[in-house]
């Protein structure tokens, strides 16, 4: 195994520069066992980081994230935290390389500060954890806002987006160890695209992304390479999003949140063929 060198050290100016990660993904040796035999091999493994989110200089959680698009990360969480209303009370994201991760240090008003407090995680959380830290079931269930956009989905636009998606998987295709999530038109072109090792941060940073393009969420939808779990519901829900769709299950909660939610949710989500659990209204088959 000594002769598989690990990649070259990055350079001064990349936000990890001396932390150990690559940016997403690096290369490991491994022995493979097959009956008697061992034999040297290597893949490439993907990378995940600690991403401690400091709001106005007080510690609030630790994430475990893959390490790219952080900006859109800080945005995309605080939007779908409710921790701000809106993108323009978000006044400042700094990234900041700290011990073995990443500071998020983010500046919001005063009285959104409080409330954080107010509703303290200060807790590490495991790789993509929708719940970490949240200390009681009030916070971990709060009130699912109402999607109110209307617009009407062709089944074909459901289609299109799922095809499309393994495609623009570009550091899951590598190692086939992360989420994606993607925010489509109705048609189904794919616009938004950002893949983490935890599901619920791929959609932050879709979430994010928006915001920052200045793209008004309600007017397409998500489809996620992941089961449906009622984290995912709450999160789109709180950005406007009208229909989620995953490839894989829901679960009973997200089911009941979509459907409280006013929100079109769409499970094995699969080729030509998807479940509709809620809101079917929303899905023009005719």
């Amino acid at each position: 195994m000594s002769d598989l060198p690990l990649p070259p050290p990055l350079t001064p100016g990349h936000p990890l520069f001396g932390l150990g990660y690559s940016n997403t993904h690096r290369e490991y040796p491994f022995v493979r066992l097959a009956g008697d035999a061992a034999t040297t091999s290597s893949a490439e493994v993907a990378e995940e980081v600690p991403v401690a989110f400091v709001y106005n200089g007080r510690p609030h959680v630790v994430m475990m994230a893959t390490p790219a698009d952080f900006e859109d990360f800080g945005a995309g969480f605080s939007l779908s935290e409710e921790i701000v209303a809106s993108l323009s009370e978000l006044e400042r994201i700094e990234v900041v390389p700290y011990s073995q991760g990443v500071e998020l240090q983010l500046q919001i008003p005063a009285e959104r500060a409080a409330a954080v407090a107010g509703r303290d995680r200060q807790l590490a959380g495991r790789t993509g954890c929708g719940l970490c830290g949240v200390q009681t079931i009030t916070d971990a269930l709060r009130p699912t806002r109402t999607v109110t956009h209307h617009w009407a989905l062709k089944p074909s636009g459901l289609w299109r987006a799922e095809s499309l998606l393994a495609a623009r998987q570009e550091l899951n295709r590598t190692t086939k160890a992360v989420h994606a999530a993607a925010w489509a038109t109705p048609d189904g072109e794919l616009l938004v695209v950002r893949e983490d090792v935890g599901r619920h941060n791929a959609l932050d940073k879709v979430i994010g992304a928006l915001a920052r393009d200045g793209r008004d969420p309600s007017s397409g939808f998500v489809v996620m390479t992941s089961r449906a779990s009622y984290e995912l519901v709450q999160k789109a829900a709180a950005a406007g999003i009208p229909l989620l769709a995953a490839v894989s299950r829901p679960t009973g909660l997200a089911v009941r949140l979509a459907e409280a939610a006013g929100m079109t949710l769409v499970a094995l989500l699969r080729g030509e063929s998807g479940n509709v659990f809620t809101h079917a209204e929303r899905i023009d088959d005719g």
